[in-house]
């Protein structure tokens, strides 16, 4: 959804730093990256590693591998039957593959060029 938004030109207002640089500026896709300067990257990874470390955490000697439940986010998954955890989990795998492809796909278009239904020039 994030580039989808910002390949429609949507962005925050403002500036993105003290010298000026607007959010606007900003390119969308992997130009992106190239247009940030060095303290921009180092902060994204610092908050990415900060949610890894601290929020994310997994529950260790659980059902299931990648149980991230942290008794903020439970949304009653103790009160469903065992079939209905699996076909559950079944659903969330199968939509984060679907989702990895997706992305897949508009970044390789991205580095090919050309135009995509609904994202327009690339």
């Amino acid at each position: 959804v994030g580039f989808l938004t910002t390949a429609a030109g949507v962005r925050l207002p403002g500036p993105i730093n003290y010298s000026g640089t607007m959010f606007t500026d900003i390119p969308g896709g992997f130009s992106a990256i190239k247009t940030l300067d060095q303290w921009a990257l180092i902060q994204i990874f610092a908050f990415v590693g900060l949610l890894e470390l601290l929020v994310m955490k997994e529950i260790i000697n659980t059902a299931h591998p990648g149980d991230f439940r942290n008794d903020f986010l439970d949304f009653g998954w103790e009160e469903w039957d065992e079939e209905t955890k699996i076909q559950k989990r079944a659903i969330e795998l199968n939509n984060g593959r679907a989702a990895m492809m997706g992305i897949l796909g508009l970044m390789m278009h991205e580095q090919l060029g050309g135009s995509i239904p609904l994202v327009g020039e690339m």
